[in-house]
């Protein structure tokens, strides 16, 4: 049996011309097609109605900034030790886009399609599945914030813009809203949709799979967290973080109490 050849649709390249996909890059896609676009279209496969456009934009704006969260740390922290690597810096930043900030999407995308595939109804497989999250102790993947209360402002938001366009159907949006209100009446109190279970939600309507989902993420807040670099040239937080640390943060062991 033989091996299969590796190939790829994705690139190539004559003296002439780069491809992307079957796109010339210089004859047909610069200064015709915008960034968010070419991405959609490159990762996707297929070319983004307006309404996909106008999506994903929504998403990434949305995706790009949160202040000083782990990655932003991460990013200042990294380039304070490292300068001279810029490229360092934002990686070290988009390692913290996971399953507890950023890249939580993913896991919410992968919840709702359950739901929806789920041999019972939707309301009891949802009810049944909630149950079992609390029993195992395990977080509600898209809801709770710890700022943004009662609701999440970018969550209302997202679902207006994606369902104000043409060929948004609006079944998963409607999945996130009714998994809410069970998570309510589960919890005896309300937890807030927050903007990545809004974004799991909007990015299925536009067909995203959920394994590539958390891509989206990386992608936006790379953006973001070259401006926290920009800002830390100019007004550096990283060695004030350190020192609030050494100075908040004990030793508690037996060292500085031995006697010599």
């Amino acid at each position: 049996m033989s091996k299969k050849t590796p190939e790829t649709r994705l690139a190539t390249h004559t003296n002439e011309e780069l491809y992307y996909r079957d796109d010339g890059l210089v004859s047909e896609l610069m200064g015709n097609f915008t960034f968010t676009e070419m991405m959609f279209m490159h990762i996707l496969g297929r070319k983004p109605s307006s309404g996909d456009v106008v999506i994903l934009d929504a998403v990434l704006l949305t995706l790009m900034e949160h202040g000083l969260t782990p990655s932003a740390i991460s990013t200042r922290l990294t380039y304070h030790s490292a300068p001279e690597a810029l490229q360092s810096a934002v990686a070290a930043g988009l390692l913290n886009v996971g399953s507890q900030f950023i890249g939580t999407l993913e896991n919410a995308s992968t919840l709702l399609m359950a739901l929806l595939n789920d041999a019972d109804e939707f309301d009891v497989a949802a009810r049944r599945k909630v149950k079992e999250l609390r029993a195992a102790k395990h977080p509600l993947p898209g809801f709770g914030h710890h700022l943004h209360r009662p609701d999440d402002p970018r969550t209302e938001k997202l679902f207006q813009i994606a369902l104000a366009q043409d060929g948004i159907k609006g079944t998963y949006i409607d999945a996130m809203k009714r998994l809410s209100a069970i998570i309510d009446d589960e919890l005896g109190k309300h937890l807030t949709i927050n903007a990545t279970g809004a974004v799991a939600a909007v990015m299925l309507e536009l067909d995203v799979p959920p394994e590539i989902m958390r891509g989206f993420a990386v992608i936006s807040r790379s953006a973001g967290l070259v401006a926290h670099i920009h800002e830390e040239q100019s007004h550096p937080t990283a060695r004030h973080i350190w020192d609030i640390v050494e100075e908040t943060v004990p030793y508690t062991g037996d060292a500085l109490t031995k006697k010599n």
